[in-house]
């Protein structure tokens, strides 16, 4: 299984603020954190507030941090809402793709499986579990 780029910094941003739950952040800072473009990063919070994990603020002042407890944000979740209609092969697209070998294929019904059990271990863990606290500046 392998997840979008996009889900990975959504995640990476997630437990950023998981370490620091109180706080406001700003795209220029987690960006800086986690070595990314604040451009991509501004679309993966816009994502990320869309899906109810974060709230923002506009303005001075203004910034992202978590719309609610990290004990309450399934991993699963969020990469199902980062992930989006990714189907993870061509056959599991809703027009079931262009592939050949349908309907007599075998394997779809394994690929299925993995990817229901990959989700079911993602989904037993929570933001907090994996909360990041910022990174040591050297110095």
């Amino acid at each position: 299984m392998r997840l979008t780029l996009f889900t990975d910094l959504g995640l990476r941003t997630l437990m950023r603020l998981a370490g620091e739950p109180e706080r406001l952040f700003t795209t220029e800072e987690i960006s800086r954190d986690l070595k990314v473009s604040r451009n991509h990063l501004t679309k993966v919070v816009s994502d990320l507030a869309a899906a109810g994990f974060v709230q923002t603020r506009r303005g001075a002042g203004g910034g992202f941090h978590l719309a609610r407890s990290p004990e309450t944000i399934i991993i699963g979740d969020v990469a199902r809402a980062l992930e989006g209609d990714q189907p993870l092969v061509e056959c599991f697209q809703a027009d079931g793709g262009a592939c050949t070998l349908m309907p007599g294929c075998r394997l779809k019904g394994r690929l299925a499986a993995a990817q229901a059990a990959f989700f079911r271990e993602l989904d037993g863990m929570t933001l907090a579990e994996c909360a990041t606290p910022r990174p040591k500046i050297p110095g």
